[in-house]
């Protein structure tokens, strides 16, 4: 098994100009171990994984019509209407029509009382705005733009399958094994052994994802370059990545759940806030 070294990754989570929506930690099983929480932000959006519920305003009532129609939601916040919102209701509304056939969009007014419950999911009582948040049909935050955006901003926010699920699961706490791999890559069952090992342990289960993706797959093409495997790889690469978005480690060949339980602790000493700090996730040693 050959580890690289701890990088970062930017993401879509970054790159979208998501910023501002904390994740929380690492799940509640590995997040307690040794008896401690993984903190959480108290004054950033951050994404929640309640159920939208009928009645609630048109914002959520408009993310469980996206998802049932298999498409993107982009919701347009806003608190005044100053020139600067009027403006950039303009350029939402004209990205709008270009993204017609994959997206749906919403406009929502934070002050008014009937979209509390999305404003709550968000936690935008605080959020400079106005603020688009680009929802995938998983519920994946895949775009944040704040206060000022160009309409490409906008379409750039739409996300491979396999990074919506990646990033709904950190947005969620939970860590993730990113396994690349297809029919032609060598190691495939001992690459996925330690994966595996690692899911299954009481630990770690309910804090732990695993997305696999195939490194011929054009969709995934960024997202592979953001994670540093080239579509020609020949041996089945892993990549451990934690929230908000850190790669713990990138693995070729087989794996084992020792050695991501090492690298899991030494990161436990801090991997950036709302993430894997002292009381976030990893057994404490």
């Amino acid at each position: 098994m050959k580890c690289s070294s701890l990088v970062t990754l930017g993401l879509v989570l970054f790159a979208a100009g998501l910023m501002g929506v904390t994740l929380t930690g690492c799940g509640s099983s590995a997040a307690q171990t040794g008896g401690d929480q993984a903190r959480k932000a108290n004054d950033q959006p951050k994404a929640s994984t309640s159920t939208p519920s009928q009645g609630s305003g048109k914002g959520m009532a408009a993310i469980k019509q996206a998802a049932d129609a298999g498409k993107y939601l982009f919701v347009f916040f806003s608190k005044t209407d100053d020139d600067q919102t009027l403006a950039m209701r303009k350029v939402f509304d004209k990205a709008m029509e270009k993204a017609a056939d994959r997206a749906q969009g919403v406009a929502v007014k934070i002050t008014d009382a009937s979209e509390k419950a999305i404003v709550d999911k968000f936690d935008l009582s605080r959020a400079p705005m106005p603020l688009v948040l680009a929802i995938a049909p998983n519920g994946a935050i895949t775009g944040g733009l704040p206060t000022k955006f160009e309409e490409q901003q906008l379409l750039d926010a739409f996300a491979s399958p396999g990074t919506e699920k990646v990033m709904k699961s950190l947005q969620d706490g939970k860590i993730v094994f990113v396994c690349v791999q297809n029919g032609k890559t060598k190691s495939n069952d001992a690459a996925m052994q330690g994966v595996r090992d690692f899911k299954t342990d009481a630990r770690f289960a309910s804090a732990t994802e695993i997305v696999t993706l195939d490194p011929t797959d054009k969709k995934e093409a960024s997202f592979l370059t953001d994670l540093k495997v080239s579509p020609d790889t020949a041996e089945a690469t892993t990549v451990f990545v934690a929230p908000p978005g850190v790669a713990l480690g990138k693995f070729e060949g087989a794996t084992n759940k020792d050695a991501f339980v090492e690298v899991l602790s030494k990161a436990n000493t801090g991997c950036g806030p709302g993430g894997c700090g002292p009381s976030g996730c990893g057994p404490k040693q």
